[in-house]
């Protein structure tokens, strides 16, 4: 390698202008990542170090320690970063320094006209976080000695505008690189160890090699997420977790694995105790930090896992991820799907295990965390079927507060039982006194219980599991088979005096209704409104009110069914012929009785004064 004592002058070329320009003024919003980009190539250089300490017979000063030391004179506005890793040599100056990396500054210009998004790995394939110095600082020097036993003592100097100079650095210099930035005015807050400290505490804390301000070492925590799950205690995990989600309690559950197919990941996640949302406090954010090799890329990477596990706390670290710009956008949207998608299958697996290692423990979660859940297998067809394998509920099998799900459910169904049947309703006590129950239950068909406002939403798109259908047993749709082993009590009404009765009742009930018929689900009450297959239900109705207050609800059409067996029917039908009046006011009360108790009678006052007239009515006689 030749030397010289002449300073060396060099022009950047117009492209290598215009590259500063963009890094320095687009691609970066916050000025304070240039902390976190030459700390985190400071840390490379480090590593580097350490491997070519394996590899090479002989290293310029092996005995410096590894660490990255950091001084700021607040008096003359400056702040150096220095390391004692690889250096450079007067060649890798200009090299790494003097030029934008390897493929050219053209190439580099080209590839982000072309991307919109300007993606992170055309970024990184340029190496450009040095040059967010140039953010903060009028000139920067770069004091270097390459680990090369005949490396030279040089300084890099630039202003980032005109071009950068090298010469003979006055004095040894140690091994490694010292960079100095002389702040611009409008930077000088950066000029302050405590800022300095936030910076890297906020951004650095679990970059493996010490980081030291003075006599203090700013990163104390250990990246526990990339150690061996039996190297880690429970203690240690508990307050890794405190830490990084600011919290106080213990978690509820924990995952920690790794992969390295078909993207290499470190991750480490928390279940909290308590969710938040339960609370009234609004909509959790993510807490889902991305690091790469230990360093923070965003704390809230979009996408980085879906919507509904915004309840989930902890770190994903993925190697794959190069330590550049992305940090600051993350654009590289194929990178986050993929550890969307890995993350996400694996914690379903996880979750899947605890349900059925400990039954117990899975139900504090899930009376806790279900609606995250329920709302990820509405609108996440991706995952839909893991989630639905999830979801747990009262059912007409299982005793008050006892959880099942769908998988034990079909364990129960009757053979060849296509359909899993559901109800909906306020509470178990509301759907057990309503109507809609007792065909199925007399038929031994396993009814699922929904009480959570969630669950409509939920059921508009959860429309099958294991390849049977959802049906709702309050739909006018459904359809049962006679079975001959029901217990029923009383004749039917004639074709012709039912047919006569649904004809009064359609006219006396007029726009109230859309059809009445005679069904087969009645047993022991005498009539029932039916949801349309395309009407809303109650719960429906509930969460449009409540969403627009002040707007009317649309008109309510419900499907009537009587029963024909049931004493109140034949009774309604003589009245039809002898007591007309009295049949009119049995009629207008028998539908909003069953819209009571299906929950969709919106106007109480009428059925309380026409009760208090049936009553008159019946005291005469």
């Amino acid at each position: 390698m030749s030397s010289t004592n002449t300073p060396e002058k060099r022009e950047f070329q117009a492209e290598v202008s215009q590259v500063l320009d963009i890094v320095i003024n687009s691609l970066y919003t916050d000025k304070e990542i240039f902390v976190r980009e030459l700390v985190s190539n400071a840390s490379d250089a480090l590593e580097k170090l350490r491997h070519t300490q394996l590899t090479e017979g002989e290293v310029y000063q092996s005995n410096l320690d590894m660490e990255i030391k950091i001084e700021v004179d607040e008096e003359n506005k400056t702040v150096t970063i220095i390391d004692h890793g690889l250096g450079m040599t007067r060649e890798e100056l200009h090299e790494n320094l003097g030029t934008i990396a390897h493929s050219g500054s053209k190439a580099f210009i080209k590839a982000l006209e072309e991307s919109q998004q300007k993606e992170s790995p055309l970024i990184g394939q340029f190496g450009v976080g040095f040059y967010s110095a140039f953010m903060v600082a009028e000139e920067v020097r770069v004091t270097t000695r390459s680990w090369r036993p005949e490396g030279e003592n040089l300084v890099w100097i630039s202003d980032g505008k005109t071009g950068y100079e090298i010469e003979p650095a006055e004095g040894e210099v140690d091994r490694g690189c010292r960079i100095e930035m002389k702040l611009r005015e409008d930077c000088e807050e950066f000029a302050s160890d405590a800022r300095i400290k936030q910076i890297l505490e906020n951004y650095s804390s679990f970059v493996s090699f010490p980081i030291m301000i003075g006599e203090d070492r700013v990163n104390k925590i250990e990246a526990i997420w990339r150690k061996k799950k039996t190297e880690v205690s429970d203690e240690e995990y508990n307050e890794f977790y405190k830490f990084s989600a600011k919290a106080f309690d213990e978690p509820r559950y924990r995952m920690h694995f790794s992969s390295e197919m078909p993207i290499e990941i470190n991750a480490l996640l928390f279940v909290p105790a308590e969710n938040l949302e339960l609370w009234g406090m609004g909509q959790m954010d993510p807490g889902v930090s991305l690091y790469c090799k230990n360093v923070l890329i965003d704390d809230k990477a979009d996408g980085l896992l879906p919507e509904w596990l915004r309840f989930l706390r902890g770190v994903i670290d993925s190697a794959d991820i190069p330590l550049n710009i992305s940090r600051e956008s993350m654009q590289d949207s194929s990178l986050v799907r993929k550890l969307n998608k890995v993350v996400t299958k694996r914690f379903l697996k996880f979750l899947a295990s605890e349900a059925k290692d400990d039954v117990d423990k899975y139900k504090e979660f899930y009376g806790k965390f279900s609606r995250f859940l329920k709302e990820g297998a509405a609108v996440d067809f991706d995952h839909r079927e893991s989630l639905s394998k999830l979801l747990r509920f009262e059912s007409s099998m299982t005793e008050v507060g006892e959880l099942t799900g769908f998988e034990d459910y079909l364990t129960r169904a009757k053979d060849g039982q296509d359909k899993i049947y559901y109800l909906t309703g306020a509470d178990r006590a509301a759907i057990e006194g309503g109507p809609y129950l007792e065909a199925l239950k007399s038929r031994g068909l396993e009814v699922i219980f929904f009480f959570d406002t969630i669950d409509e939403y939920l059921l508009q798109h959860l429309r099958e599991f294991d390849g049977k259908q959802l049906v709702s047993a309050a739909s006018s749709g459904l359809e049962l088979e006679d079975d001959d082993n029901i217990e029923t009590e009383g004749d039917a009404l004639s074709e012709d005096d039912m047919s006569l009765l649904t004809e009064f009742l359609t006219g006396e009930l007029g726009e109230k209704i859309e059809n009445v018929s005679a069904g087969k689900r009645l047993v022991s009450s005498p009539a029932a409104v039916m949801t349309p297959q395309d009407g809303m239900t109650a719960q429906m109705r509930a969460m449009m009110q409540a969403m627009n207050p002040d707007e009317p609800l649309p008109p309510l059409k419900v499907d009537l069914e009587i029963n024909p067996r049931h004493a109140l029917i034949h009774q309604l039908s003589d009245a039809r012929e002898n007591n007309p009046e009295l049949a009119k006011l049995v009629s207008v009360q028998l539908l909003d009785n069953a819209l009571l108790a299906a929950g969709l009678l919106e106007n109480r006052n009428d059925l309380v004064s026409r009760g208090f007239q049936l009553m008159e009515e019946a005291m005469k006689k």
